[in-house]
């Protein structure tokens, strides 16, 4: 396992060494599809969302790279994946913020810790990044700040590549006084990036306020679609709060409060999408499940090779959808995430080899996908691109 490891090191660092960097990033050019969307980042790396992972991400293949953005108590949006911030800098090893600590409610479930929207821009910057995830670099934690939007957007001008930011929890957000769309809009126009052929993706989890920018914004709009978790049988499990988009839950609208995310992959739900976004966002199974190889005796997915864990190695793919066929139909892109190189988190039959996946995702035609490592996602679409002509020449 540990030759194959390296071998698969190997490959990257010599494609990315010999290959050109990213493509000017184009919202007409389709020379670099599927795009590497660097999600928060090269965030297997480095803390996510600084503009140390960014920049890496951009160094590694990524033609996208993606802030999830937040406010601040004094309105600023900056790059943090949730409003809660205690996994995600080192707040809580300043003694001057011990007494902001407490409970609140997001998306309809209680969370505990520091919340961006109770410290201002200024104090924000007191802080420092960590990494959240235990089996990934710890050395970076503490190097790094935490960015606004405008700085992102100027380390992407720099270096000629895209943006594609979500709006984290806008109802959430709206409910606080402290609206995401307007900021973000104002942002895109400063930057000259406000019209549909910037460089620029806007994603959300929610509708209304993707239709909300569809009025106000003429960027691209990509609707994402969650779910809970994956059943042992590859379906798809919609337990709340991760069951529906929270504008729906809160809406009063019993049609809405009726849909789950799966709604968004039928064809209605595609061709709603089709009325204000460019785009879908679906986590991973919706386009290829994967199914547990065995189960144990409480009907739960067992160790099935033996090595005392359960994780997705214990897992197989099963056929694919045909969603990407049925979104393409429609006229929207398909931008599924989050792709990872822990074997951990590979289903049995990519043999431990992230490449696999990737080169899966690719012949089943998305238009890009989210990495935390962009370099093996642009070494495998390399790799795709040779498969291809191969097979063209044959």
């Amino acid at each position: 396992m540990r030759r194959r490891i390296l071998w698969l090191t190997g490959l990257t660092t010599a494609l990315v060494a010999a290959l050109p960097s990213p493509a000017i990033a184009d919202g007409d050019r389709d020379e670099n599809k599927p795009l590497v969307i660097g999600h928060r980042g090269a965030s297997g790396y480095l803390p996510e969302h600084t503009l140390a992972s960014y920049r890496l991400a951009i160094k590694l293949g990524a033609d996208y790279i993606e802030p999830d953005l937040v406010s601040t108590k004094d309105g600023h949006l900056v790059a943090r994946h949730e409003p809660n911030i205690t996994t995600t800098t080192d707040v809580k090893n300043h003694p001057e913020f011990a007494s902001r600590k407490r409970k609140a409610i997001v998306d309809g479930a209680e969370e505990e810790g520091w919340f961006a929207s109770d410290f201002t821009l200024a104090e924000i910057k007191t802080l420092r990044a960590v990494q959240t995830m235990s089996d990934r670099p710890q050395r970076f934690n503490g190097r790094f700040k935490i960015p606004t939007l405008a700085e992102v957007i100027a380390v992407a001008k720099h270096a000629r590549v895209g943006i594609y930011p979500e709006t984290k929890h806008p109802t959430y957000h709206q409910r606080l006084g402290l609206p995401l769309e307007g900021k973000l809009v104002a942002a895109l126009e400063r930057a000259g990036w406000n019209d549909r052929h910037a460089p620029v993706f806007i994603q959300s989890f929610e509708q209304s306020n993707l239709k909300r920018l569809n009025r106000i914004t003429g960027v691209r709009l990509v609707q994402l679609i969650d779910a809970n978790d994956l059943n042992p049988d590859g379906t798809l499990d919609y337990t709340a709060p991760l069951d529906r988009p929270y504008d729906w839950t809160v809406s009063g609208d019993p049609k809405l409060r009726a849909r789950t995310f799966a709604f968004f992959v039928t064809n209605a739900g595609l061709d709603e999408i089709s009325s204000y976004a460019d785009g879908i966002g679906p986590w991973k199974p919706y386009i290829l499940p994967t199914a547990a190889i065995k189960l144990s005796s409480d009907g739960k997915v067992a160790d099935s090779n033996g090595d005392g864990l359960v994780n997705d190695t214990d897992r197989k793919t099963l056929a694919p959808t045909d969603l990407v066929e049925r979104a393409h139909a429609r006229g929207l892109l398909v931008h599924p995430y989050t792709f990872r190189n822990e074997q951990r988190r590979l289903a049995s039959d990519y043999e431990g080899n992230p490449v696999n996946e990737y080169l899966r995702f690719y012949e089943l035609g998305v238009d890009g996908l989210f990495s935390d490592f962009p370099d093996t996602a642009f070494a495998s679409r390399e790799l795709f691109w040779l498969q291809e002509d191969a097979a063209s020449e044959s």
